[in-house]
C-alpha cells in the first residue's frame, strides 16, 4: 500500500472561521503547516505547526515565506480594509513571483459565492443577492474578482483554483460540499475548510476552474 503524502501548506488567513479548521484538517491528516497569523495568540501550538507572525499588509518577505512549502492556501478577508484597498490582490502579485521561485504550482484562493468569475456573469439571483444583501462586502468581492483575473492573465502556469465559497458561519457539519458551476449552498466554516482540503489535494479536473460549491 502506498504511504499517505504528506506536504507543508503555508495558510493565509489561517486565524479565521474557515482557516483554523483548515489548519486542524491538515495537521490531524498529517501534513506540516505554516500559518501566517497577525496575532499568533490566535493559534495554540501543535507539532508540525509553525506560526509566523505577519500580516499580507505588511512588508513581508515572500520569498522566506514559501521557501519549502508545497501547497499554498488562502482563506483571506477583511470586509473593512478591502472596501478602501484591494489589498488580496496586492499581496497575490508579491506572492505568485516567490512561488515560481519556490517551485510551489499549487495554489487555492477562497473567495465568495457572490464575487464574479473572470471571464463569465453572475447568475440572476446571486447578482441580486450581492446588491442587497451583500452589498456591504462589495469591496471584498471587487478585490477577489480582481485576484481571479491576475491569476486567469498572468499566472497560468500556477495550478491555481478558485472556490468561491458561500459562507454560512460555524456550527456542525451539514454534510460534504461538492464542485458546482452554477449553485451554491450556504457551508458552514467546517465543511468550507473540508471542501478546500479535499480539492486542492486531489486538484483534477478542478485545475483553473473559479466553481462554487454545492451540498450533495
Amino acid at each position: 500500500m502506498a504511504q499517505p503524502q504528506h506536504l507543508t501548506f503555508l495558510v493565509l488567513g489561517a486565524t479565521g472561521g474557515t482557516g483554523k479548521h483548515f489548519v486542524a484538517r491538515a495537521l490531524h491528516e498529517g501534513h506540516r503547516v505554516r500559518a501566517l497569523a497577525r496575532t499568533p495568540s490566535k493559534l495554540s501550538p501543535e507539532t508540525n505547526l509553525e506560526i509566523v507572525q505577519g500580516s499580507i499588509t505588511e512588508s513581508l518577505d515572500t520569498d522566506a515565506l514559501v521557501a519549502g512549502v508545497d501547497v499554498v492556501v488562502s482563506m483571506l478577508g477583511d470586509q473593512q480594509a478591502q472596501r478602501n484597498a484591494q489589498i488580496n490582490t496586492a499581496f497575490v502579485k508579491r506572492l505568485v513571483p516567490s512561488m515560481r521561485k519556490a517551485g510551489c504550482k499549487r495554489f487555492l484562493y477562497q473567495s465568495g459565492a457572490m464575487t464574479k468569475p473572470y471571464g463569465a456573469e453572475l447568475s440572476l439571483v446571486l447578482w441580486m443577492l450581492r446588491k442587497t444583501v451583500g452589498s456591504s462586502y462589495d469591496g471584498q468581492h471587487r478585490d477577489n474578482e480582481a485576484v481571479a483575473e491576475y491569476l486567469a492573465t498572468q499566472a497560468m502556469d500556477i495550478d491555481w483554483i478558485v472556490h468561491r465559497a458561500g459562507i454560512g458561519g460555524d456550527g456542525q457539519s451539514k454534510g460534504v460540499l461538492r464542485r458546482s458551476k452554477t449553485t451554491p449552498s450556504i457551508g458552514t466554516f467546517r465543511d468550507c475548510a473540508d471542501y478546500n482540503y479535499e480539492i486542492i489535494m486531489k486538484p483534477e479536473g478542478a485545475v483553473h476552474t473559479q466553481d462554487l460549491s454545492k451540498y450533495q
